[in-house]
Protein backbone atom coordinates (compact mmCIF):
# COMPACT_ATOMS: atom_id res chain seq x y z
CA UNK A 1 0.00 0.00 0.00
CA UNK A 2 1.39 3.45 -0.89
CA UNK A 3 2.36 5.83 1.83
CA UNK A 4 2.81 9.56 1.60
CA UNK A 5 4.57 11.91 1.56
CA UNK A 6 7.46 10.95 -0.71
CA UNK A 7 10.53 12.93 0.35
CA UNK A 8 14.01 13.55 -0.96
CA UNK A 9 16.71 16.06 -1.65
CA UNK A 10 20.33 16.78 -2.38
CA UNK A 11 23.53 15.50 -0.85
CA UNK A 12 23.97 18.45 1.55
CA UNK A 13 20.26 18.83 2.46
CA UNK A 14 19.85 22.42 1.23
CA UNK A 15 17.43 21.49 -1.62
CA UNK A 16 14.45 19.37 -0.58
CA UNK A 17 11.14 18.18 -2.02
CA UNK A 18 8.02 16.50 -0.70
CA UNK A 19 5.38 14.86 -2.90
CA UNK A 20 1.84 14.65 -1.53
CA UNK A 21 0.59 12.25 -4.23
CA UNK A 22 1.92 9.16 -5.97
CA UNK A 23 3.93 9.71 -9.18
CA UNK A 24 2.07 9.77 -12.48
CA UNK A 25 4.88 7.83 -14.18
CA UNK A 26 8.14 6.14 -13.25
CA UNK A 27 10.94 4.76 -15.35
CA UNK A 28 14.47 4.73 -16.65
CA UNK A 29 15.66 7.06 -19.40
CA UNK A 30 18.62 5.97 -21.56
CA UNK A 31 18.78 9.06 -23.80
CA UNK A 32 22.19 10.60 -24.39
CA UNK A 33 21.18 13.79 -22.55
CA UNK A 34 20.21 11.92 -19.37
CA UNK A 35 23.33 9.77 -19.57
CA UNK A 36 25.55 12.84 -19.88
CA UNK A 37 23.67 14.80 -17.16
CA UNK A 38 23.92 11.92 -14.69
CA UNK A 39 27.27 10.42 -15.64
CA UNK A 40 25.54 7.03 -15.69
CA UNK A 41 23.90 4.63 -18.15
CA UNK A 42 20.43 6.06 -17.45
CA UNK A 43 18.45 8.33 -15.14
CA UNK A 44 15.76 6.77 -12.93
CA UNK A 45 12.87 9.24 -12.86
CA UNK A 46 9.48 9.85 -11.27
CA UNK A 47 7.00 12.29 -12.82
CA UNK A 48 4.79 14.36 -10.52
CA UNK A 49 2.21 17.06 -11.08
CA UNK A 50 3.74 20.35 -9.92
CA UNK A 51 0.73 20.93 -7.67
CA UNK A 52 1.65 17.72 -5.78
CA UNK A 53 5.21 18.85 -4.99
CA UNK A 54 6.64 21.22 -2.43
CA UNK A 55 10.20 22.20 -3.33
CA UNK A 56 12.36 24.20 -0.93
CA UNK A 57 15.89 25.52 -1.30
CA UNK A 58 17.91 27.33 -3.92
CA UNK A 59 18.50 25.76 -7.33
CA UNK A 60 21.04 26.20 -10.04
CA UNK A 61 19.54 25.45 -13.46
CA UNK A 62 21.16 23.91 -16.49
CA UNK A 63 19.55 24.01 -19.94
CA UNK A 64 20.01 21.76 -22.98
CA UNK A 65 18.07 21.06 -26.18
CA UNK A 66 15.41 18.39 -25.69
CA UNK A 67 14.26 15.56 -27.96
CA UNK A 68 11.01 17.43 -28.67
CA UNK A 69 12.89 20.47 -29.93
CA UNK A 70 12.39 22.58 -26.83
CA UNK A 71 14.70 23.08 -23.90
CA UNK A 72 15.23 20.62 -21.04
CA UNK A 73 15.74 22.39 -17.72
CA UNK A 74 17.48 20.46 -14.94
CA UNK A 75 17.73 21.71 -11.38
CA UNK A 76 20.77 21.16 -9.19
CA UNK A 77 21.37 22.17 -5.60
CA UNK A 78 22.99 25.62 -5.66
CA UNK A 79 25.25 24.57 -2.78
CA UNK A 80 26.42 20.99 -3.52
CA UNK A 81 25.45 20.61 -7.20
CA UNK A 82 23.36 17.45 -6.84
CA UNK A 83 20.96 16.82 -9.76
CA UNK A 84 17.46 16.75 -8.23
CA UNK A 85 14.59 17.57 -10.61
CA UNK A 86 13.59 18.69 -14.08
CA UNK A 87 11.29 21.51 -15.10
CA UNK A 88 10.97 25.15 -14.12
CA UNK A 89 9.66 25.50 -10.57
CA UNK A 90 6.57 27.70 -10.55
CA UNK A 91 6.12 27.53 -14.35
CA UNK A 92 5.79 23.93 -15.55
CA UNK A 93 2.79 21.70 -14.81
CA UNK A 94 4.92 18.61 -14.11
CA UNK A 95 8.33 17.93 -12.64
CA UNK A 96 10.66 15.00 -13.10
CA UNK A 97 12.23 13.95 -9.81
CA UNK A 98 15.47 11.99 -10.21
CA UNK A 99 14.94 8.87 -8.11
CA UNK A 100 18.52 8.77 -6.84
CA UNK A 101 17.58 11.75 -4.65
CA UNK A 102 14.85 9.89 -2.73
CA UNK A 103 15.23 9.59 1.04
CA UNK A 104 13.71 6.10 0.77
CA UNK A 105 14.88 4.48 -2.49
CA UNK A 106 12.32 1.68 -2.09
CA UNK A 107 9.65 4.23 -3.14
CA UNK A 108 10.92 3.99 -6.74
CA UNK A 109 9.34 1.25 -8.85
CA UNK A 110 10.13 1.77 -12.55
CA UNK A 111 7.47 0.82 -15.08
CA UNK A 112 8.90 2.08 -18.40
CA UNK A 113 12.23 2.38 -20.19
CA UNK A 114 12.66 5.36 -22.54
CA UNK A 115 15.12 5.80 -25.41
CA UNK A 116 16.14 2.14 -25.41
CA UNK A 117 17.57 2.77 -28.90
CA UNK A 118 20.28 4.84 -27.18
CA UNK A 119 21.01 2.35 -24.40
CA UNK A 120 24.67 1.34 -24.13
CA UNK A 121 25.12 -2.38 -24.82
CA UNK A 122 26.52 -2.88 -21.31
CA UNK A 123 23.45 -1.36 -19.60
CA UNK A 124 20.77 -3.95 -18.95
CA UNK A 125 17.05 -3.20 -18.92
CA UNK A 126 15.12 -4.50 -15.96
CA UNK A 127 12.78 -7.34 -16.92
CA UNK A 128 9.10 -6.39 -17.14
CA UNK A 129 9.44 -2.74 -18.11
CA UNK A 130 7.47 -1.40 -21.06
CA UNK A 131 10.14 -0.33 -23.55
CA UNK A 132 10.00 2.64 -25.90
CA UNK A 133 12.57 3.32 -28.61
CA UNK A 134 12.22 7.08 -27.96
CA UNK A 135 9.35 8.85 -26.15
CA UNK A 136 5.86 7.34 -26.15
CA UNK A 137 3.81 8.80 -29.01
CA UNK A 138 6.94 10.33 -30.60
Amino acid sequence: MPYLPIKGGCLCGALRYEATAEPIHTGLCYCADCRKASGSAFIPFMGFRAADLVITGETLQSHAPSFSGGTATRNHCARCGSLIFGGIHGETDEHTIYAGSLDDPSRFIPKIALFVRDRPAWAEIKTGLTEYQTMPDA
